[in-house]
């Protein structure tokens, strides 16, 4: 591979280059780099950035000092892959990282990288240069820089594994962390005990079998509490699907027919609906959900949600739809929250962390958002997601719960989903699998 860095400071990269694996895989021509400073394309006294138009401050790099040295460097080393870096860019990750390493290869092994500075680079540049899928815009992350100088050099570490040989072992790149779907697991070195704290028993057992079995296990639940949105982003096969849902904390459903808001502010009860019972109860069976309880305290709602729970769990609704019986399963009915707390935390051990859910904001309570789950999973304790019908959940109710979902909203202005409808969405947005990623070969390296 042939990697051209075009760079208003050459000197940065002296160090990076000359360092570890990059050395040797240099050394050993596995890879040749061509570090120019982008001066080299400017007339004497020119310079290679200019003033934005219009009344934003800063300096912009100049679109025609990036032609020179396109021109230059593809004249020299043949047609390129270029890669730019801006926060408009595609968010880097393991996948992408395969992406571009397979571009690479299909322009014959040269990429360009053109590390900005100040503003940027004029926007037309990169419109130029990353078209027809010759080049790409990248961003390393939801931050900001002084220049693409550190983001193109983590770029490169990562390509760099990909090539055949600069890594000693095939199994280290294979193993590593968002290579498949789950995260490496801890390693460990002498000696056995520092500050207290011990190498696993496990490690050093010498049961190469159990120690395989501990290190996926660790490395699932890892994944799984920090690293939730890469899981459920990637193609997983069955078995690392059921292994990840195993990880899970578990989750729990209350839908608050009582300590609900009615019109004019009043607090009070509403009344049981049996489609709210039959999505809701479904939605908590697709995206895995332990226990799904409806909740009033009024004996005629209760008898009116046990027969129709008597019927399709008991009755011929058993074999009319096994699927509506499956579903139905494991809901119950609770005459009040505080029952719904016990029944959790009997079953389950440990006090269910709460989080309610509004369509309104929520004043005095810690709001989560949609990509929180390692704030509530660290806790280490169930979890309640609490839906309110009427006008919504009571302010005291609300009050009492450990955090609170942000409320679904689309570009319109209108607000008034039903609880089944937002109940499905919130499920999704919080336990559901994304559109799968493009899976990594196991034998990429």
């Amino acid at each position: 591979m042939i990697i051209s860095i075009c760079t208003l400071f050459p000197k940065l990269y002296t160090e990076f280059i000359n360092t570890s694996l990059i050395r040797r895989a240099a050394q050993e021509g596995l890879v040749t780099f061509d570090i120019t400073s982008l001066l080299s394309w400017c007339a004497p006294k020119e310079r290679a950035d200019g003033p934005t138009f219009g009344h934003e401050p800063g300096m912009v790099i100049r679109p025609e000092v990036i032609e020179r040295a396109v021109r230059a460097q593809d004249g020299q080393h043949g047609l390129s892959y270029k890669i730019f870096f801006s926060p408009r860019g595609r968010k880097v990750t393991q996948t992408v990282i395969q992406e571009l390493y397979e571009q690479i290869q299909k322009v014959g092994g040269h990429v360009s990288f053109f590390p900005a500075r100040y503003e940027g680079m004029d926007a037309r540049v990169e419109e130029e240069y990353t078209s027809n899928m010759q080049g790409t815009t990248l961003s390393v992350g939801d931050m900001v820089l002084m220049g693409g100088d550190i983001p193109t050099q983590m770029v490169i570490e990562a390509l760099l594994r990909y090539i055949p040989g600069v890594v000693g072992k095939k199994e280290s790149m294979v193993q590593d962390s968002f290579m498949g779907p789950f995260v490496d697991c801890p390693a460990y070195t002498a000696p056995v005990t520092w500050h207290g704290r011990e190498v696993p028993q496990i490690i050093r057992s010498g049961d190469h079998r159990r120690i395989r079995e501990w290190c996926t296990t660790v490395a699932v639940r890892d994944t799984v509490l920090r690293h939730f949105n890469w899981i459920r982003s990637y193609s997983m096969t069955e078995e690392e699907r059921t292994r990840a849902a195993q990880a899970i904390p578990p989750h729990y459903v209350a839908l608050m027919h009582d300590q609900v808001l009615l019109p004019q502010g009043i607090v009070g009860t509403t009344s049981i609906t049996s489609l709210d019972i039959h999505d809701i109860a479904r939605s908590s069976k697709t995206f895995g959900i332990r226990g799904f309880f409806i909740v009033t305290p009024l004996l005629d709602q209760q008898k009116i949600a046990q027969t129709l729970l008597q019927f399709w769990r008991e009755g011929s609704g058993t074999t009319y739809n096994p699927d509506r019986h499956a579903a139905l399963a494991t809901t119950q009915v609770m005459e009040n929250y505080e029952a719904v707390i016990a029944t959790i935390e009997q079953q389950e051990g440990a006090r269910p962390l709460t989080i309610v859910t509004s369509a309104r904001p929520i004043s005095g309570v810690t709001m989560l958002h949609y990509t929180d789950q390692e704030i509530a999973w660290s806790h280490k304790r169930p979890v309640l997601i609490i839906l309110g019908t009427g006008h919504g959940l009571s302010p005291e109710l609300c009050s009492r719960a450990d955090y609170a979902f942000h409320s679904l909203q689309g570009f319109s202005h209108f607000n008034h989903l039903s609880v089944r409808s937002a109940a499905a969405i919130i499920l999704d947005r919080w336990l559901g699998i994304q559109a799968p990623l493009k899976a990594i070969p196991s034998d990429c390296a």
